[in-house]
């Protein structure tokens, strides 16, 4: 998953998103119906920090990424959040804070789903 973390995020924040990526039945079930949650299907989180996803491109042609977090407070975020989803029972590895990463992931399927509290 793709974690943008933006001004005014709390701890609190980051433990609610844990919870919920936890349990969002965004998985089909046999019938094929979204009714299976990660922890239903056992699986695992690639938490990767991504801050362009706060980019405002209400106006002009350049996005402007001024309602990110300053990187400190994300960074630090991000590590709640990934400890609070551990934490529910999802087995987490995480991308690099900061860092210029090439990251490649197969979209089994049509769905993509932005969660904001």
């Amino acid at each position: 998953m793709l974690l943008g973390v933006a001004r005014g995020d709390a701890d609190a924040d980051a433990v609610k998103l844990a919870g919920r990526v936890a349990r969002l039945r965004v998985f089909e079930d046999d019938a094929g119906r979204f009714d299976r949650a990660l922890l239903d299907m056992g699986g695992g989180a690639l938490v990767v920090s991504q801050f362009t996803l706060i980019a405002v491109t209400a106006k002009g042609n350049r996005p402007s990424f001024s309602q990110a977090a300053e990187p400190a407070e994300a960074e630090r975020l991000y590590g709640r959040f990934c400890e609070a989803l551990a934490a529910e029972g999802v087995p987490v590895e995480t991308g690099v804070f900061g860092a210029r990463m090439e990251v490649a992931l197969v979209n089994d399927g049509p769905v993509t789903i932005v969660l904001d509290l």
